[in-house]
């Protein structure tokens, strides 16, 4: 068996062709969407990067790895203590653990580990490949080294390649020589101008003031990057440099496919297709980032080809709600060995084997870089309950009926009461259930709010509150100031 996982950072699914979206972004994955199974509501548990890969890597939430965060002590694993023997549990139960004593070879190209200091991530891998630009180097300088391994090592059984991108990630950087390709394409409809102005009055970090944090001015050397949403052409700028990232990073991976094809591997590989989070382009008055537990920053695409196992469902999508950690017990379980008993991922092989569209009924999910929030996931809805609003001046709770609202425009939480209250008793069962089956008795949010709030926002306020009355969002400064009154004085 050969298993490819391409990994392309902040990929959002609705900003994919074969997930519905209008512009043509991503000829070559729908390839292979259009060969396998196609999962619609699939999430990652943990967000933004380093919570979500650890997550992965150990089939764990991150209220059980204890990284859930980009600084500060919950941006590392919890430590084993006096119970580690020779042998760390990450060691004997990573997800690349399970796929070695299944007897495969495991591969990472990516520069994550390094970007995040997130060297967890290397638990079970055989071979590290770093081209060393720490996340900003471009498809056309990863990709080699993936179509080289895979002429040396392609025809080769049992072995697993993970490819990570960084293309759609900010500053959007896609080669000039690439083009435009959708300078002449409509933009989405829903960010209209009269929602840009609403949230250009708005507050927070990658709002549509601060698209890239104040005081940044253009760098001549990303001339797709905008730094302000100040009108609607700003606007699609940040759209079009984001999907021309997509595009980018497709065109480059068609090459990996192809050569899989030329080494008449393709038909006897499986090809998984997923990211470490969405992206924000605009939802939320976030432009051009991941700050928050709601449904942009944690649905994931997730394409499975699997031969033998999806031909059943040659271009079909499933509705059943997923944690991307789900699909990793399931690929354990598909090559043979048992799901490690820590483990929060579930696997639905059964379900794939059967013909079956069956998930969990619910989900949660966290955050902890740039917000600390919690989210519960179930039927149209999600509910985003804020320990700490990223200096975002979002309310406690908010509410959105995604069938309706995609795009998390109207919350609904002070209309229906009765939704944030089963909402509320998702999230209380399951930090019950976490908090029981926890290690050591910490939930990491709270340590990062004891060390002064999310690493991103941490100690910024003063500044930010100075640069609002200099902008005229001197109200939305005195929210933030009630509601952050010790990070306001410096005692964060």
């Amino acid at each position: 068996m050969r298993i490819v996982y391409l990994d392309i950072d902040c990929l959002r699914p609705d900003h994919m062709s074969c997930y519905g979206y209008h512009r043509n972004t991503t000829p070559n994955l729908d390839r292979v969407a259009a060969q396998g199974l196609r999962l619609d509501r699939c999430y990652a548990s943990d967000t933004p990067c380093l919570p979500s890969r650890s997550a992965l890597i150990a089939g764990r939430f991150g209220i059980h790895t204890g990284a859930i965060g980009h600084g500060g002590t919950a941006a590392d694993p919890f430590v084993q203590g006096p119970g580690r023997r020779f042998r760390s549990e990450l060691g004997n139960t990573s997800w690349m653990a399970c796929l070695r004593n299944a007897g495969f070879k495991t591969v990472t190209i990516s520069t994550f580990g390094e970007r995040h200091s997130a060297f967890h991530w290397y638990a079970g891998f055989n071979e590290v490949h770093n081209v060393g630009q720490g996340g900003m180097e471009q498809a056309h300088e990863v990709v080699p080294v993936a179509l080289d391994w895979l002429r040396r090592n392609g025809r080769a059984d049992n072995w697993f390649l993970h490819l990570h991108l960084w293309d759609p990630h900010t500053p959007y950087r896609a080669p000039e020589e690439f083009g435009d390709p959708f300078s002449s394409e409509p933009l989405p409809s829903w960010l209209s101008e009269a929602v840009r102005n609403q949230h250009w009055q708005g507050v927070g970090p990658h709002s549509a003031q601060e698209l890239r944090g104040f005081g940044v001015a253009e760098d001549p050397n990303y001339p797709r990057q905008p730094v302000q949403a100040s009108s609607l052409q700003e606007v699609r700028r940040m759209f079009d440099g984001y999907d021309t990232g997509v595009r980018y990073a497709d065109e480059n991976l068609g090459r990996v496919l192809n050569l899989l094809e030329e080494l008449d591997v393709g038909n006897q590989t499986a090809v998984l297709i997923s990211a470490d989070h969405g992206e924000c382009l605009g939802e939320l008055n976030v432009y051009g980032d991941h700050q928050t537990a709601d449904e942009i920053t944690h649905r994931v695409p997730m394409i499975l080809r699997w031969p033998g196992l999806t031909d059943k469902f040659r271009g079909q999508a499933h509705r059943a709600l997923h944690y991307q950690i789900d699909v990793a017990a399931t690929v354990v379980e598909l090559v043979g060995r048992q799901v490690p008993r820590n483990w929060d991922g579930s696997s639905f092989a059964g379900a794939l084997r059967e013909g079956v569209d069956a998930g969990r009924d619910s989900l949660v999910l966290s955050h902890g870089a740039w917000s600390c929030q919690r989210a519960a996931r179930f039927e149209d809805y999600i509910c985003v309950r804020s320990y700490h609003d990223g200096l975002h001046d979002f309310p406690e709770v908010m509410l959105f009926n995604l069938r309706e609202d995609p795009h998390e425009q109207h919350d609904l939480a002070s209309k229906r009461p009765d939704i944030v209250a089963r909402a509320m008793n998702l999230l209380d069962g399951w930090y019950g259930t976490m908090m029981r089956s926890s290690q050591n008795g910490v939930d990491p949010m709270w340590t990062v709010l004891r060390e002064g709030g999310p690493f991103h926002t941490r100690g910024e306020l003063p500044n930010y509150l100075e640069r609002l009355r200099k902008t005229g969002r001197s109200e939305a400064g005195a929210r933030l100031a009630a509601a952050h009154p010790n990070e306001v004085d410096g005692q964060a």
